[in-house]
Parts: C-alpha cells; structure tokens; sequence
C-alpha cells in the first residue's frame, strides 16, 4: 500500500505531552503531516515541527471552531500534497492504534462508494475517574454501516470535497452534520470493527463532565435546527429527549408540588425508575457500572437541556456562540 496517498490533519492548542504522543503514533507511518495549532502558548508548536509535521497557525482574532481549524488543515494538505486521496483527521489528545491505517485504507480501498470511515475510539486512562470510563463506555457504538462519526476519521478527499468539508461555524456537532450531508449525496458512513485511537480526555471533575453535555445538549439543538426536516430529522428524538427529562417534566413536578406534594414527589419518581429502566437495559455492562451509566445519562440530561437552551437564546438575540470547552 503506497502510504504516500495519505495525509493526516491534527488540530490542538496546549495539549503538551498528549500532542507529542499522537505525532509520535503518526510519525512512522509514511504520511504527510499536518498539525493546526489555535493559539498555544506551550511547546505545541516547536514539537510538532521537530517531528516533521507542517504548520498551520489559525488566526485567532476570527472565531475559533474545531471545524474551521480541520478545514484549514485540509487545505493546507491539498496545497502541499495533491495527490493525498484520503486523510485521517485525529485531535492532538488522541493517538492512532497501530495498524488503524491499514484496515481503513484498504477498506476506502475496497468500497469507493464510502466516504469515511472510522473504529474504536478508546480512553486512555478509563480507571481515572468515572467521567472518562463513561466516555469510553459511550464511544463503543455498533459496528457497521453508520450515520456518523467523530472527530476521529479516515476520510476519501473527493468526499470532503463534494459537500465542501466542515461547516466551519459549529461550534459542536460539526462531524455528524458533515455526515449527514455526505449521505444525502449518496455517500456510505461505516465503522470497522478495528481499534483506532486511544483518547485522553482528562475529566477530572463534575464540572467538566457537565460541561461536557452541555455542548452535546448544544450540538443537538442546533443539528436539529439545520437538519430536523423529514426524512433525516437529524437530532431531533435526542432534541426532544432532552425537552422532555430536563424541563418538562421538572417543570409539571414543581408546579404540581405547588398544589400537593406529595403528587409532586410522586411525578419526581418517573426519574429513579428510569435509571433503573436503563440499567436492566444495559446487558453489555456489569450491573454496577450499568446503574452508574444510567444515573449520569438521566443527571445529563439536564446539562443537555441548558445547552439547548443556550443555542435558542443565541439564535434568538443573534449572539455568536463562543467554543463550550471542558478542559
């Protein structure tokens, strides 16, 4: 496989030791580099010249967004390297598993009709705390044809090409809305059953998992925004979920509590039972980390719901959204 036909984009900004850890998986492979930095103020950029990546420093008096910092990325590499016919984006806190790039290449390879694909994305250090094993829990999606990916993606160039790449104005969500308009052009989404890269999401506290979903929460309102119409309706049963377990059904418990109590407490129980729903739900997980996933789904809901919120705030007073970060 002439590897000289791949390219990979990495986008970060401080991400130290992580950043150098991803250029490293990526440095013996053969392929052309190219590292987007916004704004660092550590030795991010110094690193990834010294291992042979290009440079792309964005212009941080615009508006900052993953997808505009990838977009610039992709430019570069087809600038520099025309015939790159297929590029890995990856973020600067991820590494790729060894032997990633074989099975995905050769899978593009093998079914010209697929524009991306992508495999397991795994946290690094799941045993930290219980935010970064819920991320590991929640990147384990089925495996096959799919609707979307991550941010982490093998991509055919002539894709990305023909839907004109990331809507570099997301703040959130920027990748399954890509894929939603690769889809509509006839373009096949799938996920191998192969590892692809270990992801250290460094969540350390309740507040940055909250954080979190509120940009899932964000993300959600504005997919469904863009793409709820028939027949995709993008995001918009997660849209309504969140609508209905993080207002509605607080707002009728409080108000009936008003007027009786005890009817009030008795509306609130819907939300035990509902992580108790979801934990006998679960069979891929032991009974424990079940029940522990299903009270951070339930909890996040409501982080969800103020991310909502957020987004139909801004579009109604025309505020630009800054980037939701967590960490």
């Amino acid at each position: 496989m002439n590897m000289l036909r791949v390219g990979a984009v990495i986008i970060g900004r401080n991400e130290g030791d992580r950043l150098v850890r991803c250029l490293e998986s990526l440095k013996g492979q053969g392929i052309q580099l190219v590292y987007v930095d916004s704004g660092s103020t550590d030795n991010s950029v110094r690193a990834a010249s010294s291992m042979g990546a290009d440079i792309v420093a964005l212009d941080m008096t615009k508006p900052f967004t993953a997808a505009r910092a990838r977009n610039e990325g992709f430019e570069w590499m087809e600038r520099l390297y025309p015939e790159t016919e297929y590029v890995q984006f990856v973020d600067g806190d991820c590494e790729i598993v060894d032997g990633w790039l074989d099975h995905s290449v050769a899978c593009l390879d093998q079914h010209p009709e697929v524009a991306a694909v992508c495999g397991r994305r795994r946290e690094r250090f799941p045993e930290k705390t219980i935010y970064n094993m819920l991320c590991d829990m929640e990147w384990d999606t089925p495996v096959g044809e799919t609707k979307a990916c991550g941010g982490d993606v093998l991509m055919r160039v002539a894709a990305f090409e023909n839907v004109h790449g990331f809507r570099p104005d997301l703040i959130a969500g920027e990748e399954p809305e890509l894929c939603v308009r690769l889809r509509a052009t006839g373009w096949k989404i799938w996920r191998l059953d192969e590892e692809m890269t270990l992801h250290d999401a460094a969540i350390t506290r309740f507040s940055q998992w909250w954080k979190r979903n509120v940009r899932a929460g964000y993300a959600f309102a504005e997919g469904a925004f863009l793409h709820g119409a028939p027949p995709e309706r993008h995001w918009v049963k997660e849209s309504r979920r969140c609508l209905i377990w993080g207002l509605v059904i607080p707002v009728i418990a409080i108000v009936t509590g008003l007027f009786c109590l005890h009817c009030g407490l008795i509306i609130a129980l819907i939300y035990p039972l509902q992580i108790i729903r979801l934990s006998l739900r679960n069979k891929r997980e032991l009974k424990l980390l079940a029940c522990l996933s299903a009270s951070f789904s339930v909890l996040g809901k409501f982080a969800e719901m103020q991310g909502q919120l957020r987004f139909y705030y801004s579009r109604l007073f025309g505020r630009v959204e800054q980037l939701i970060e967590y960490k």
